[in-house]
């Protein structure tokens, strides 16, 4: 069987010409597509292609457990990987098994994210981010933007970027003191400059805030933990 990375940054091969070759010489083709809803039709639209099972995580854009995830694709395939679940308990799969409880939830999960529309949840997430950012460009020299990553994780994400002569804390420090604090808030890990998954960009001075996962208000708690940090550290 053949992978085929969903959301890899500088391929030279596409999806369709992946998917035919590889069936030219009889090579089933899965797509690990974890991260790449929304859209909520790329639940469909990756099969529709041709590739034989495509892979979701459960968690991340359906917002389901985080501990399972969607398989989808042909029957054969998909009843070969059944056999490394419970109860077939004895084999390499052993450890990635999912409960019964955690399935049910994703279950419930789909049905939900099935009911949206992809328009309003990025409204949404955009009035979100808009939240906070008028919060922290009150502190000197900080500046903030949407991005929306081009495949995975492919929702409105805010950028905080500021000058760290004005502003003496790291975007790693920063990202520390969110943790510290009560309630504890976790920003994006890219932040800092760390691992840019989903090509969002990064810097010493760079701050990101996922708001797709937060709850009603909640962005009212951000923004204001996250202007108190960088505005006790402006000069």
């Amino acid at each position: 069987m053949t992978q085929f990375f969903n959301a890899a940054e500088g391929g030279h091969i596409s999806r369709e010409d992946w998917v035919r070759v590889a069936h030219k010489h009889g090579v089933a083709c899965f797509n690990d597509a974890a991260a790449d809803v929304p859209p909520i039709a790329n639940l469909w639209n990756y099969t529709a292609m041709g590739f034989d099972l495509v892979a979701f995580s459960g968690g991340k854009g359906i917002r389901g457990p985080q501990c399972t995830g969607l398989l989808l694709g042909k029957k054969d395939l998909i009843d070969g990987a059944v056999l490394n679940n419970s109860p077939y308990s004895n084999t390499v799969g052993r450890g990635m098994k999912v409960g019964k409880e955690e399935i049910i939830g994703l279950v419930a999960a789909v049905d939900w994210f099935r009911e949206q529309d992809d328009a309003a949840m990025e409204a949404e997430f955009r009035k979100r981010a808009g939240v906070i950012a008028e919060r922290v460009k009150t502190v000197p020299s900080v500046q903030a933007r949407v991005f929306i990553p081009p495949v995975a994780n492919h929702v409105p994400h805010l950028l905080i970027t500021y000058d760290t002569n004005r502003v003496k804390l790291t975007a790693t420090e920063v990202m520390q003191k969110m943790r510290e604090g009560t309630p504890r808030i976790e920003l994006n890990p890219s932040t800092g400059g760390g691992p840019a998954s989903a090509g969002l960009p990064g810097g010493n001075n760079v701050i990101v805030v996922g708001v797709w996962m937060l709850q009603p208000g909640e962005d009212q708690i951000v923004a204001t933990r996250l202007q108190e940090v960088l505005a006790g550290a402006a000069k």
